[in-house]
């Protein structure tokens, strides 16, 4: 990526509001691309631009985040791909075996956008 490019950030879920909610307050910052499912997800990293954030739901209907995790760092070729939950599950059962999965974080819905900006930039900055 160069220096004058914006990070991609893949935005992963089945709801269409929070799709719009998260491109409208990132945009600034991030080359945003949505999809609504895991399917979606990994042909879209397959065929594309990797990017640097995957934010992704855990419950939609073709394959669950956890699946999808699986399989992104089943894959070596993305293995920079920092990834975010962010999900209505709250047990702890569920955030640490996303966390054992792969994921780098987890969010709970509702949330706040500071924080998942401020969660993002963290992730970003070990990553760099």
């Amino acid at each position: 990526m160069s220096k004058n490019k914006m990070p991609i950030l893949l935005i992963v879920d089945d709801e269409p509001a929070l799709r719009l909610l998260l491109n409208q307050f990132f945009q600034k910052n991030f080359t945003i691309v949505t999809l609504e499912g895991g399917f979606a997800c990994l042909k879209y990293l397959e065929e594309k631009d990797e990017p640097q954030v995957l934010i992704i739901d855990l419950n939609m209907p073709d394959m669950s985040g956890v699946e999808v995790i699986k399989k992104i760092r089943s894959n070596s070729k993305w293995d920079k791909l920092a990834i975010l939950v962010l999900s209505s599950a709250e047990s702890s059962k569920d955030r640490i075996n996303c966390l054992n999965s792969g994921a780098d974080d987890f969010v709970i819905k509702p949330f706040n956008p500071e924080e998942l900006n401020a969660r993002i930039n963290a992730i970003l900055r070990r990553i760099r």
